[in-house]
């Protein structure tokens, strides 16, 4: 009918009909993109191997059947996954693109080429001849990438690597930690150790990446004391101090070599009073910056063969746990506004400072007095050895809306409202007073620098942002 002319547009009716309305309340929609099956030189005990597919993804995964179907090629996997969205009722306007399958830095720079290209090309809705050109039209697209992950090992991370994520246009960098204690970490053969699960997150936070872990209580070798103490120490060193968290509890699996060891009855996983406490005591130690992405994964619960991993919804639980219990998780996920925006509702300006890497994070965020609910949010990061401030995240949350709808505000949505340009002029007002160069002294803050996505250029330039190699710049 719309297409037609017979009716106009009428938001009420479009948010009524839309399905999972989930799908584009972080002010986002996800696209998960599989790679194709490749060697990966782990030789980790929990980790599965399916044929056919990239080494920890098995059939029944969302992500994987949609990537089977699709013959694993990038183009058409986010071509579909969009059109669903839409047919959803969710606006594509703004994505946050997922690059999972194995190790992304195993795979030959040929075919991550490829692979990135292809994806922006299914964005833009047309097919550009280069890589480069793909970027380059996606700053101005209708369907913009504004942000860009890959799955990787701490051990893969070096300045080369960086800069070689940074020319794909990565933004954040899920990183497979497992354990960062070394005899976890030995005993379940990761292939690495803390000191670079260490080194890695001070180079990806020097180059202005968000960090994600990928943490697996209940490993081999691990013990419920030992996971809680994990816990307590990737939020109060600050060697750690990640800005997401996955928190993925290991799972007896036939595709696995953990399996031996589980049959011949040297290995038993938690039991489910035993994991829902450690999930609970581990939300408890979760500071306001940090997000929990995702709680367990997709896998089918055919395939697990023993404990509580086989629970599908771990977090309902834990939530109505929090609630029965009288204490509130505070990561950014479960304090996002989400659909519950209220004009009238005063905002308040936070401000965190803590040692993270070597260097200093600075966490803003618009908040309602109680810090229950979140609206936007930036990370600003200042080092001892550079003479710029790297801002690292700007985000607002809310439902999502389209960039045609820029300048028109929304009475159920907290975006378009100036909330993350009011973060980034006091990100710069912070720059400015506390950081600046003082007279004939050498040492200070000279520009700051943006690792923006792809398609959040345009934005950037609107404040007085330019491009210089692969950063957003401006001088203070």
């Amino acid at each position: 009918m719309l297409k037609n002319k017979r009716i106009k547009r009428t938001p009420q009716i479009e948010n009524l009909l839309k399905t999972r309305p989930v799908r584009s309340l972080s002010g986002i929609v996800n696209v998960s993109v599989l790679t194709k099956s490749w060697p990966c030189p782990g030789k980790c005990l929990y980790c599965p191997k399916e044929r056919g597919l990239p080494k920890s993804y098995l059939s029944g995964e969302p992500a994987v059947e949609r990537a089977k179907k699709l013959h694993f090629d990038p183009y058409l996997q986010v071509l579909r996954r969009l059109e669903t969205l839409k047919n959803e009722g969710h606006p594509t306007d703004k994505i946050e693109l997922r690059i999972v399958g194995a190790t992304w830095s195993c795979y030959p720079k040929k075919y991550q080429d490829w692979f990135i290209k292809r994806c922006f090309d299914a964005a833009n809705e047309k097919n550009s001849k280069n890589q480069n050109l793909a970027q380059k039209q996606n700053e101005k697209a209708r369907q913009r990438i504004i942000g860009l992950s890959v799955e990787t090992r701490p051990d893969f991370i070096n300045p080369e690597e960086i800069k070689r994520l940074r020319d794909l246009g990565v933004t954040l960098v899920e990183l497979g930690i497992q354990s960062i204690y070394d005899d976890v970490l030995k005993k379940n053969v990761r292939g690495h150790l803390r000191k670079e699960i260490i080194s890695a997150t001070r180079l990806l936070k020097d180059a202005g990446f968000k960090v994600l872990y990928q943490i697996m209580p209940n490993l081999y070798g691990s013990s419920i004391k030992k996971d809680l103490k994990m816990a307590e120490e990737l939020f109060s060193n600050p060697d750690f101090r990640p800005d997401l968290l996955k928190i993925y509890p290991c799972a007896p699996l036939k595709e696995a070599p953990l399996y031996k060891l589980w049959k011949n009855k040297k290995y038993r996983p938690y039991t489910e009073k035993q994991l829902i406490n450690l999930l609970k005591e581990t939300k408890k130690k979760v500071p306001y910056y940090v997000r929990i992405q995702r709680i367990a994964r997709d896998i089918s619960q055919k395939k697990i063969l023993e404990g509580p991993a086989k629970i599908l919804n771990i977090r309902q639980i834990l939530t109505t746990l929090a609630k029965k219990e009288g204490w509130r998780c505070k990561c950014i996920r479960c304090r996002e506004v989400k659909e519950d925006y209220n004009s009238k509702e005063k905002l308040y300006l936070f401000r965190q400072d803590y040692p993270a890497s070597d260097g200093k994070e600075i966490f803003l965020s618009f908040e309602n007095k109680n810090r229950a609910k979140l609206y936007s949010l930036l990370r600003l990061r200042v080092t001892q050895s550079k003479d710029t401030a790297l801002i690292r995240e700007v985000h607002t949350y809310g439902p999502l809306l389209s960039l045609s709808s820029r300048g028109r505000i929304s009475n159920g949505a907290s975006q378009h409202r100036g909330l993350g340009k009011k973060l980034i002029k006091e990100a710069e007002k912070i720059i400015y007073t506390e950081f600046k160069r003082s007279g004939k002294k050498e040492s200070g803050v000279k520009k700051i620098a943006v690792i923006a996505a792809i398609g959040a250029r345009e934005y950037f330039r609107r404040l007085g942002y330019k491009l210089e190699n692969t950063y957003m710049v401006k001088n203070i």
